[in-house]
Order: structure tokens, then sequence, then C-alpha cells
């Protein structure tokens, strides 16, 4: 683990297409969170681009119990890369960003590759009041391996 992000992969025995349309689809973002902060998609739209929003329902203690987050496309490439950047609802990113990365290992297996950073993020007073990192090394392999089982026959 670097300071500022954590990064896990895992070959998944499926294609990069059929991982790239499970994740850019928020509706399915609650089934894949290891960290047990996402509740459900806010009726968005599939990620097509960057500079798309989508935002989700979330709850932790983190932030006093339920809340919301608009998530900023920072990244896209169909089957190969997805990143956003999160924020609470309403409000301008402060720095910290998910990306997916998926590289085919054949027609049937990805090496995908998951990175929490929050090397972006400056604010003093945030950097004061969020223990980074909010999401575990434990919790990003947890949610390989429940995108792992989206795909699964």
């Amino acid at each position: 683990m670097a300071d500022n992000k954590i990064t896990v992969s895992r070959t998944i025995d499926a294609s990069a297409d059929a991982l790239f349309d499970v994740l850019s689809n928020p509706q399915r973002h609650a089934e894949l969170d290891g960290s047990g902060f996402i509740r459900s998609d806010e009726k968005t739209d599939r990620i097509q681009a960057v500079g798309d929003v989508f935002t989700m329902n979330m709850s932790g203690e983190h932030m006093g119990g339920e809340y919301q987050t608009d998530n900023h496309v920072t990244g896209y490439a169909k089957d190969k890369l997805l990143a956003w950047q999160t924020a609470p609802a309403g409000t301008q990113p402060p720095g910290w960003e998910w990306v997916w990365e998926l590289a085919p290992q054949g027609p049937d297996a990805t090496l995908v590759t998951h990175t929490y950073d929050w090397s972006k993020v400056t604010d003093k007073d945030l950097l004061a009041k969020v223990k980074f990192p909010l999401v575990e090394e434990s919790q990003l392999e947890d949610t390989l391996g429940k995108l792992a089982e989206s795909v699964a026959s």
C-alpha cells in the first residue's frame, strides 16, 4: 500500500466486456461493495462518458448514518477503464478517486485492478476530520470477489 492509495488486482474468469457491463451500471454497485457503505443507486443511468455523474445512497458512521454521494466520472474507456471521484451530494469532489482497470488475459479472463486513491485530497480540515483510508485493502479484495461472483455463469 502506498501512503495515499490502495491497489488490489485479481484475474477474473470473464471477458472485459462482461465485467465492464457490470461496473458501468450503478444499479449493480451495491452488490459489489465490500465496504458495506453503498445501499443503492439513486436511479442513475449507465456510465457512458467522462463527465457523467451518478448518485449513490450510502450509510456509514463516518457521515453520521444515511447520506448520498455524487460520483463524477473522470476516466472512461469502454472495456478498459472506469474512474470517478466521489463527493457528498451537491458538492464538488474533494479529491479521492476510485479507478477500475481491465486488461484482457484471453477471451474469457481479465486482470482487474481496483485502486482507491486519496492522494489528491488537500483540504486540511477534511484530512483532520476523515481518517483515510475509509475503505481497507481487505474490503477492496472483497469487492473483487463480489465482482467475480456477479459474472460467474
